[in-house]
């Protein structure tokens, strides 16, 4: 009896022993995920060791945000008209051939700042390519209802990329250099081709309508008519505008919490720890109907605890439990375990989230327009941290570190239990019956 409490508590692998083809896939991309994340941090390193400058580095996420967002969307059309299989190869054989390059110059000594900014904007043009048409692939390779173990696996791999990839690319730029580092991305990223190459041919149901501005002015009108899926963007975008303090990070290990580097690294890894941990023991949340109140109840948890982060920021600022000096050998302990906490929490109900959101993405979107669609949930999922990296670094040079995470927690709640209570059709959506 114990044992079967404890199995159903724990994430549901039966997307994994009914699809070999979801396994291969899932594996491949959480290995090409993580060398994708060596990559990222590397780059960075290795721009500002190029230039020693920290605003040529945050114009690199900058620079890419405007192409990411284009081939997010024409990627999405290219899933809703061709062989999505084929479409995810060969936006991978981009991604593959800039890393190759990077590994190439790096070895030969070749490498430019804008060789760096170049690359790393095909990178993630092409990978937004890649997740817009794998997406769209999951569905038809497993039943509706372990759609959303399905989600919470992706969240696993979410949180061992974003917890492993930023430490192991500073282990290895520091003891192995940029080149060792961008070859082994180059080999982990075989694995998301044999994951790619090995599925079945996956073409579009339903009416096919060639990329171009009528296929994207089709993806809009259907979006205009799914209330549903419309307000879980909204909802995504407020959370990520008002809840996304990483920005501010490296000034509160810096002149806060003291720590430096390590503080900034412990906070970043505190988030996906508990989206980790969400993923991990997200059996409950898989037995869960209604979806659209399961993330209403997710993203007001997200916006408590965001709150809370800035409650701890406002001890801080007034020294409690702090050292004499605080420096990047001495530390507030007690208020970073606490900010740590906080940061989990927020980790772990962004994941929740995002599961019933990936979950009726899926589910409710018909598979005609669902790489169109899935086209733009990849751009607002990628937009909306950098929205809100701006929100908070700005607000914070004008008031204090600890206003922005303080205000946006409680701007959260109030604008989504807001928006949800007069979207009645988004708090009776059952995923029994899903409808966009």
């Amino acid at each position: 009896m114990m044992a079967r409490l404890a199995r159903s508590h724990f994430v549901d692998l039966r997307p994994f022993t009914t699809s070999p083809a979801f396994a291969r896939m899932w594996f491949g991309s959480t290995l090409s995920g993580l060398g994708g994340q060596l990559t990222i941090v590397a780059v960075m390193l290795h721009v500002y060791a190029l230039t020693g400058d920290t605003f040529a580095v945050s114009m690199i996420a900058v620079a890419g945000l405007v192409p990411m967002v284009f081939a997010g969307l024409y990627g999405g059309m290219l899933a809703d008209a061709f062989d999505r299989r084929v479409v995810a190869l060969a936006a991978a054989s981009v991604t593959f051939a800039s890393t190759l390059l990077l590994a190439i110059l790096a070895w030969g000594q070749l490498e430019t700042v804008w060789w760096l900014y170049a690359l790393s904007i095909v990178n993630s043009s092409a990978n937004s390519i890649v997740m817009s048409a794998r997406a769209a692939i999951v569905p038809r390779l497993i039943a509706r209802e372990l759609l959303p173990a399905a989600a919470a696996l992706q969240g696993i791999t979410v949180g061992i990329m974003v917890m492993a990839g930023p430490a192991l690319a500073g282990v290895l730029v520091a003891y192995a250099g940029y080149a060792w580092t961008y070859s082994i991305d180059v080999v982990l990223m075989t694995s998301l081709f044999l994951g790619l190459w090995t599925l079945p041919s996956i073409r579009p149901e339903g009416e096919i309508v060639r990329p171009g501005l009528k296929s994207l002015a089709d993806g809009w009108r259907f979006l205009r008519r799914a209330s549903n899926i419309r307000l879980q963007y909204v909802l995504d975008i407020i959370a990520m505008t008002f809840g996304q303090p990483l920005a501010l990070f490296p000034a509160i290990g810096a002149v806060l919490l003291g720590g430096g580097p390590i503080t900034t690294g412990v906070l970043t890894a505190a988030i996906a720890l508990g989206a980790f941990l969400s993923s991990l023991f997200s059996g409950p949340v898989g037995r869960v109907r209604h979806h659209g109140i399961g993330i209403e109840r997710a993203i007001i948890v997200y916006g408590a605890s965001i709150a809370l982060f800035g409650l701890v920021l406002v001890a801080g600022a007034l020294r409690w439990f702090a050292p004499a000096h605080l420096d990047t050998h001495s530390a507030n302990v007690v208020l970073i375990a606490a900010a740590v906490v906080a940061l989990a929490i927020s980790g772990a109900a962004d994941n929740v989230s995002a599961i019933y959101r990936s979950t009726m993405m899926q589910a409710a979107v018909p598979d005609s327009v669902r790489g169109r669609l899935q086209g733009i949930f990849t751009v607002v999922v990628a937009g909306g941290p950098r929205v809100g990296a701006l929100y908070a670094g700005t607000l914070a040079t004008f008031t204090t570190l600890w206003f922005p995470p303080l205000i946006g927690g409680f701007i959260i709640i109030g604008l989504v239990a807001l928006l949800v209570r007069r979207s009645p059709r988004f708090r009776a959506y059952d995923a029994e019956h899903p409808v966009p």
